[in-house]
């Protein structure tokens, strides 16, 4: 605004008082970058722990359903048959064995139950009580699946002329995923629980 002041025409420029900028606006856009950051971090977290489910659930199975947990002069063996000479027969009931077995198939079952949970998170918003629960499947059939292994590996250690073979191998290698995809979700979890807290902080003042 342009006023002359007396008769000497000199213009004087009137500035309008500049108001505060809230704090609040201030700190919109970092808080807001923060949580889409998260929800990123979120998601490659709970993908990374549907495909370690994935790998569990494939490992687990397949070294239920095989023959080759030891080898021995002329044949091989797993949980239900023996094998000698090209031909199986059902093993007769062994205590450890059917306890090996049983938390086998279990560990498999809590494992697919899981992965499929994790699948319904991954696609739409799950809740942290469902990832919670997702996490803690993963950890118990980790938990049977070391239960099983140690269980048949006390059982047929101190043996001279028996090997263990590649189904056995692959049981050991299901539990260190199943305890990693656990992991996975409960740190999703985590980051849903951390960023709804930011975003609920009062930032005024």
């Amino acid at each position: 605004m342009v006023t002359g002041e007396g008769g000497s025409g000199t213009p004087e420029v009137s500035q309008r008082p500049t108001l505060p900028t809230p704090l609040g606006s201030v700190f919109k856009t970092p808080w807001g970058a923060h949580s889409s950051r998260g929800m990123g971090v979120k998601r490659s977290l709970q993908s990374g722990g549907v495909l370690l489910s994935l790998l569990t659930n494939v490992l687990a199975v397949l070294s239920t359903a095989t023959n080759y947990w030891t080898r021995q002069h002329g044949g091989h063996s797993g949980l239900w048959q023996e094998c000698s000479k090209g031909t199986c027969s059902n093993i007769p009931c062994q205590t450890m064995l059917a306890m090996t077995g049983a938390c086998m198939v279990l560990a498999a079952g809590f494992g697919l139950v899981a992965m499929a949970m994790g699948l319904r998170i991954r696609c739409q918003e799950g809740d942290a009580m469902r990832g919670q629960t997702t996490s803690a499947m993963l950890f118990l059939s980790g938990l049977l699946l070391l239960i099983a292994l140690t269980g048949y590996t006390v059982k047929n250690a101190w043996k001279q002329d028996v090997f263990f073979s590649w189904s056995y191998f692959s049981g050991w290698l299901a539990f260190p995923f199943s305890i990693l995809a656990g992991f996975c979700f409960l740190l999703a979890d985590m980051i849903v629980q951390s960023t709804e807290a930011i975003s609920g902080f009062p930032v005024c003042l």
